[in-house]
């Protein structure tokens, strides 16, 4: 009828929101807190340590690619190898790593504490069986490889770390329930002796690099066990004290450590390498001289495709790519300091903060060499460096961590309550026992507004 205010639907019509005007006296919010706010909330939300594990992990998987394809063509044409030689075999490394990295990260928690001892034991043969003459390889020095065949090397250090990890975990967890590591010969037996014999074996190698990270897992097992201060100070000083026997007793440790801070390569070029990583980085500038145009890579750099990986990436990508290496290795380290925080469960507690410490251990010292500010340890950069027996454990420990994200009660739910893909049905029941979806009911709210005459 005219000037009725039904449609023909019988229903009211939309009516529209009128503006209000703010009064004059009320205080407008800041762009700047607002945008803090938001990222505030952002920043909470319960799946933000997944998304931070798994991109960042990608991405520094990813950019690595790119950077050892661009660091090893040099190596690898004076080696008489295709320029891709390097960069095929790290791609197939990282493919059989992302295998491996998505078998741990649906795998439930109770099936890592079960590869937790035959990992333990595993790794123990690996490391002894390097020490076997015809069997182990050493490569610079360090006695620390086993050949498969062919190029293809292994060094079980790498999983050795891993191994440590998830017994050590699985041992501090079984301690922890049974209320035993208020006990200091508990908290410290059998996990220091058994720490300090895979210290023996990679110290027979001569790789104290590896050692190190080794040492900074168990510090870090200890630290979130609770260890009274002064037991974590007396063996802290016990395995300083060992290692400064170490570096004493060895020529070249103790030329590395004068090394620190060096802008010349000094007498008999002892400090080349550390000098000319400084110089890759100074020579970058702020955007670098582009991917692919660097210039100590030309047989200036050593290692420039495994250990100095970074002065490289310094030198092509400037600060900015520096930066970004340095923005994912941090959001990555506070993902997992998050996700072992706030777990109920004491394994995840302590594997998540094992994985933690070593990769960012790792990474503060590879890059703390390459700036200068630590000794060259020979440690590779994880996930970016070259190395397939570096990268495969490493992948597999990210795995971890991405399981432990999925696996807390307000991530749970919030994956719980994600709506399917068209064409699923949801779990527990059938789409009409549940109702309709929602964006069929904001359909059938668009197709009222329209019929009233709004648009």
């Amino acid at each position: 009828m005219p000037g009725s205010r039904t449609s023909r639907t019988g229903r009211p019509p939309v009516q529209r929101a009128r503006f209000r005007p703010v009064p004059p006296g009320t205080p407008r919010e800041n762009p700047v807190t607002r945008l803090y706010t938001r990222a505030r909330r952002a920043w909470d939300r319960p799946l933000t340590a997944y998304y931070l594990i798994l991109g960042g992990s990608l991405l520094i998987i990813v950019l690595g690619l790119v950077m050892v394809y661009s660091a090893s063509q040099i190596t690898a044409l004076q080696m008489s190898l295709p320029g891709s030689y390097f960069f095929r075999k790290q791609l197939l490394a990282a493919a059989i790593g992302g295998a491996l990295l998505f078998a741990a990260s649906r795998m439930p928690v109770k099936l890592h504490r079960a590869l937790a001892y035959p990992l333990l034991a595993g790794a123990v043969f690996l490391m002894a069986l390097v020490q076997v003459p015809g069997i182990g390889v050493a490569v610079n020095g360090n006695q620390n490889w086993i050949a498969l065949g062919g190029s293809f090397q292994i060094q079980p250090s790498e999983f050795g770390k891993l191994a440590l990890v998830l017994w050590g975990a699985d041992l501090m967890a079984r301690k922890q329930d049974k209320k035993l590591l208020a006990q200091w010969k508990h908290m410290l037996v059998p996990l220091v002796p058994v720490a300090f014999m895979l210290l023996g074996l990679i110290m027979l190698g001569g790789d104290m690099g590896t050692a190190i990270i080794l040492s900074a897992i168990l510090f870090g097992l200890l630290w979130l066990a609770g260890a009274p201060t002064r037991l974590f100070v007396g063996v802290l000083s016990v395995a300083a004290l060992i290692g400064v026997l170490l570096i004493k007793t060895s020529p070249n440790r103790m030329a590395r450590l004068e090394c620190i801070g060096a802008t010349e390569p000094g007498p008999g070029d002892s400090c080349w390498q550390a000098v000319h990583g400084i110089y890759a980085l100074a020579s970058g500038g702020l955007f670098g001289s582009g991917l692919g145009a660097s210039v100590e890579k030309w047989g200036q750099l050593p290692e420039a495709h495994t250990d100095f990986i970074f002065a490289v990436t310094g030198e092509e990508l400037g600060l900015a790519g520096t930066l970004s290496v340095l923005a994912l290795f941090a959001a990555l380290g506070y993902a997992g300091i998050r996700v072992a925080g706030r777990t109920e469960d004491p394994f995840v507690r302590y594997a998540a903060g094992g994985v933690t410490t070593w990769i960012v251990a790792q990474a503060v010292i590879n890059m703390g060499a390459v700036l200068g500010l630590l000794p060259i340890a020979g440690v590779p950069l994880p996930l970016f460096s070259y190395g397939g027996s570096a990268l495969l454990p490493t992948m597999f420990a990210i795995g971890l961590l991405i399981a432990f994200a999925r696996d807390e009660p307000a991530a749970r739910a919030a994956l719980a309550m994600r709506q399917p893909r068209f064409g699923r049905k949801r779990a527990g029941g059938s789409m009409l026992d549940r109702g309709p979806r929602r964006w069929n009911t904001m359909r059938r709210r668009a197709s009222a507004a329209r019929s009233s005459g709004e648009r």
